[in-house]
């Protein structure tokens, strides 16, 4: 599986160095990631209502292979809350106006909670 963009979005480990052609750079990680200071990571945003919430994220780490479905499936139901819909719309709108770089600790972000997101914000 890979990443489907849309446009105007890019995605990046925040281990990454930070780069001038990033844009907006946005945290869509619940938890800070370790080992990084504010400083290093250079985050504009950090709309922690975008990620998955705790219950749900610790749910679906303890079997992401069985859990997949039913984790998009919750995830989208919490995405749809009115608060969230707002700040999608405003992710959205900054990506109309220049790069969105959505930056996050996973390894894999194709099967994690990242390309739930890019669905919904395409």
């Amino acid at each position: 599986m890979t990443l489907d963009l849309p446009p105007g979005f890019q995605v990046k480990r925040v281990y990454e160095t930070p780069d001038p052609d990033d844009g907006t750079r946005v945290l869509i990680d619940r938890l800070w990631p370790r080992g990084l200071t504010k400083q290093q990571a250079r985050i504009d945003r950090w709309p922690k209502e975008l990620t998955p919430s705790t219950e749900l994220r610790r749910w679906f780490h303890a079997d992401p292979d069985a859990h997949r479905a039913e984790f998009v499936r919750r995830y989208r139901a919490e995405l749809a809350a009115s608060e969230v819909q707002k700040d999608l719309r405003e992710l959205r709108a900054l990506a109309d106006e220049h790069t969105v770089t959505l930056l996050t600790a996973v390894k894999d972000p194709a099967h994690s909670h990242v390309s739930v997101l890019l669905d919904l914000l395409r």
